[in-house]
């Protein structure tokens, strides 16, 4: 059996696509850069991240986007020469008007470079690319306001051209988005998310003879969604791709949360899970496991062979050997390569110090999201601040609003002070009495999570074998995506700022995180 989610913590809107013998997945990252997470597998159960494809600042500048906007639900697709990644950056979700605009990028390999962005349209987010099986190319797009389904061909240069077409306004459940287009046999099927992507989040799927419809709903709509009354189940499921193995057995891949301990607290975000589907006689997919709720475990593909690769969902750790930071980490909006450096200092990262948390631009923190619910994070940090206005230590966060910072500052006088800082949808507060710390001294700093996830507890250490208790136990509520009314989650993270302008830096020897379920 397969044990879900697949992908844990932040791993919203999944695509799916087999090349081969090869599975790749992508998902959302909304303001962390890089923009779009790949995941690869040979046999659906074991994934490893691989480079994501928008690197570059020419493909994608998130400066100034919202929270939980930037990259929306990316399309992965391949045409049988060449991988194409449909996705949406949102500039603005608030009020009746969102701006959203869609791109697409290409390449040859899915492990290289990809293109600079080709614009599509700015009508709606959640876009997708569907290659028909006579060479044509469709955007399947939906409308702000969620209108409902949009078709319109690309050309061979990858631009919209011809009529554009609505061809589904959804069921009757409503906000309609995420659609994917199919062709499989004599039919074509949308599969689309409707309820939100909340706790009534679902699956629809629909069929039409042709790609411009119309398509008629899914007599047993919504094929997958959760047991909302059992809170040990898997929640807010929808948002879903499939895919067919090599050997003609058919996968859904969708969007899930794990609430803590029966409350609705999502410190994880929304993460991927997968559920074996099976065709019914009258040509509908279903769960094969039978009725329409999300199973916490699916039954595994056959004929495919067990594939362990560098486990996305353990622990982590980073001495700073190499030149080349690790995949798995991700930075607020910006490229993290302009402000970390793990050349300048032999076994470190060096963070210079830019604007505070809360800006929604330009911040040095360098994190790796939280992928169990019982986990812990530790690093040890060389920093002399001059002034309070640098500080840097180890971040807990969920968003530029909503965060834990246990981190060394200056006082006016100079003197090296350690301070736990809280901001809870932008109001800060001390959670500690400030502890003086001597200079030229290295610290370790460490978060730690309880077993039922719903609080945190903060430590330090002059020399790494005696811990201190840094202020009171901590809610992690402040860190969930009801509390934040967020798409993203939590993240644990190295942290610099020096709001002098003066670009303070801080060497961390190692990052570490823990899972302990």
């Amino acid at each position: 059996m397969i044990q879900n989610p697949i992908l844990r913590g932040f791993c919203p809107d999944p695509s799916i696509i087999r090349v081969g013998q090869d599975y790749f997945i992508a998902t959302s990252t909304f303001e962390w850069w890089p923009g779009v997470r790949l995941f690869h597998s040979k046999d659906l159960r074991h994934w490893e991240q691989i480079p994501s494809p928008l690197r570059r600042e020419s493909q994608l500048n998130l400066i100034g986007d919202p929270t939980s906007g930037g990259v929306w639900a990316p399309c992965l697709s391949y045409d049988g020469k060449r991988f194409f990644l449909v996705y949406t950056d949102v500039k603005t979700k608030k009020g009746r008007f969102y701006n959203t605009h869609n791109y697409l990028v290409y390449t040859d390999d899915i492990y290289g470079e990809w293109s600079d962005p080709v614009y599509l349209n700015s009508i709606g987010f959640d876009p997708s690319l569907f290659h028909d099986t006579d060479g044509k190319k469709y955007l399947i797009n939906m409308v702000n306001g969620f209108k409902g389904i949009l078709v319109q061909e690309l050309d061979e240069e990858y631009r919209l051209t011809g009529e554009r077409r609505k061809v589904y306004g959804g069921s009757e459940i409503g906000v309609t988005e995420g659609p994917h287009m199919y062709h499989i046999g004599d039919w074509y099927y949308l599969i689309v998310a409707e309820g939100g992507t909340g706790y009534n989040h679902c699956v629809t799927m629909a069929r039409a003879k042709t790609v411009w419809g119309p398509f008629e709903t899914a007599p047993d709509n919504p094929i997958l969604t959760s047991r909302k009354e059992d809170m040990n189940s898997l929640q807010k499921c929808g948002h879903a791709d499939i895919v067919e193995t090599q050997n003609g057995e058919w996968y859904m891949v969708h969007l899930c949360s794990r609430p803590l301990n029966g409350e609705k607290w999502c410190t994880l975000g929304r993460e991927t899970a997968i559920q074996k589907m099976v065709w019914s006689q009258d040509g509908w997919l279903k769960l094969k496991e039978g009725g329409r709720y999300a199973g916490n475990e699916t039954e595994a593909p056959s004929g495919l062979e067990e594939v362990c690769m560098e486990d996305d969902g353990k622990g982590f750790f980073d001495d700073f050997d190499t030149p080349q930071l690790h995949v798995r980490y991700g930075s607020p909006r910006v490229d993290y390569h302009t402000f970390a450096d793990c050349t300048a200092r032999k076994g470190h990262v060096r963070l210079t110090g830019q604007e505070s948390l809360n800006s929604l631009h330009r911040v040095s923190l360098l994190g790796v999201r939280q992928q169990q619910i019982c986990c812990s994070a530790e690093t040890q940090m060389s920093f002399e601040p001059k002034y309070p206005e640098q500080l840097a230590g180890l971040a807990y966060l969920y968003d530029a609003m909503n965060f834990y910072i246990l981190g060394k500052t200056a006082t006016e006088e100079g003197g090296s002070v350690l301070t736990l800082i809280k901001s809870d949808t932008g109001v800060v507060s001390d959670e500690m009495v400030p502890v003086s710390v001597p200079s030229g001294t290295d610290i370790r700093l460490r978060a730690e999570v309880s077993e039922n996830g719903m609080s945190v507890s903060f430590f330090y250490s002059l020399n790494g074998a005696d811990w201190q208790q840094a202020g009171g136990e901590q809610t992690t509520q402040i860190l969930t995506d009801e509390h934040c009314r967020g798409f993203t989650g939590a993240y644990f993270g190295m942290y610099c700022h020096d709001m002098t302008g003066l670009s303070e830096k801080a060497d961390f020897e190692f990052f570490c995180l823990k899972c302990k379920e």
